[in-house]
Parts: C-alpha cells; sequence; structure tokens
C-alpha cells in the first residue's frame, strides 16, 4: 500500500469532488443511487445534514489528496447499529485503500461512537467488494432478492455485518 491513507471529516470544500464521485452512472450504480445530482442539490442536503448526529460522512484522504468517502449512516444509538457505505475514485483503486479506509470508519464506529454492529448491503456480484468486507470480518448474514433497482434492472444483495465483539478479536 502507498502513501498515507486517513479519513478526516467531510467539509464544504469537499463538495466537488464528492459531485465528480456521485455523477458517475458505474459508482451510483454500486451504492443503488441515481446519478447526476446537482452541485447545488448536494450542497442543499449538506445543509440540511451538518448537524444530523444520525450520519457522520468522511473524506479518505490519501498524502493530502481526496480520494474517495466513508459514511457512516442510519446511526442507531439505542440499538448501537449504522450502516458503512464506501467509495474510492478509480484513480486510487487497486492499491488497499479501501481496505485502510473501511477499517478507519468501522474503527470510528466501534472506538467512538460505541457502535455494537456495523452494517452494508453489497450487490451480489460485486465480487471485489465482498472480499475486502469479508478480509475486515464481515459475514454475510443473509441474501435479500431484488432488494434494489440500478442500472434499469433490480438487484440481489447480501446484506454482510460485524460485531464489535467479533472485530475487536481479528
Amino acid at each position: 500500500m502507498e502513501g498515507h491513507v486517513e479519513i478526516r471529516a467531510l467539509e464544504r470544500t469537499d463538495l466537488k469532488n464528492i459531485h465528480i464521485i456521485n455523477n458517475k452512472a458505474e459508482t451510483m450504480r454500486l451504492w443503488f443511487e441515481e446519478p447526476y445530482e446537482s452541485l447545488d442539490e448536494l450542497t442543499s442536503l449538506y445543509d440540511k445534514h451538518i448537524h444530523d448526529t444520525h450520519e457522520r460522512r468522511f473524506v479518505v484522504d490519501i498524502g493530502g489528496e481526496f480520494a474517495g468517502v466513508v459514511e457512516l449512516m442510519s446511526i442507531d444509538y439505542i440499538h448501537r447499529t449504522c450502516e458503512i457505505q464506501i467509495v474510492i475514485m478509480t484513480k486510487f483503486s487497486g492499491n488497499g485503500y479501501a481496505q485502510k479506509s473501511l477499517k478507519n470508519g468501522v474503527d470510528y464506529a466501534f472506538n467512538t461512537l460505541n457502535m455494537h454492529k456495523v452494517y452494508l448491503w453489497v450487490d451480489v456480484a460485486n465480487a471485489p467488494a465482498v472480499h475486502i468486507y469479508k478480509k475486515l470480518g464481515f459475514e454475510i448474514e443473509g441474501t435479500i432478492k431484488e432488494q434494489f433497482f440500478a442500472g434499469g434492472k433490480y438487484h440481489d444483495s447480501y446484506f454482510m455485518g460485524i460485531l464489535k465483539s467479533d472485530y475487536l478479536k481479528k
């Protein structure tokens, strides 16, 4: 792995890079989301959620350069669970940055937010992502048939999770 990888809070100045990510159809398909969001929409969304305690958004920073995002979503402080999402820009893919960034996000969820479980959804056809998640200790807890519509068709999805106790054993 080359370069130092860290995550830091998403700032308004990062929105131009998020806008680039959000407008790549192939990337948004992996997140089961619609591409082509305007910068104005993104800025409005940022303003709306800046103080939302049920979300945390981080920039993946590699040697001072924007490389992607890690998001903790649907943070539930009663049940101590949250969803994690990650995207690494193509320029940085294939260097182990996704795994390190995901680990940083999971560390934050367990060690800072004191979550009990972190979970995610992933397309069953996204073998590279499933591989990374399994390496970090995520387990497939179920397969959900035709859970998401993206790219003109329905996709089956794995629901994967990791418990804090299992994560700390690794």
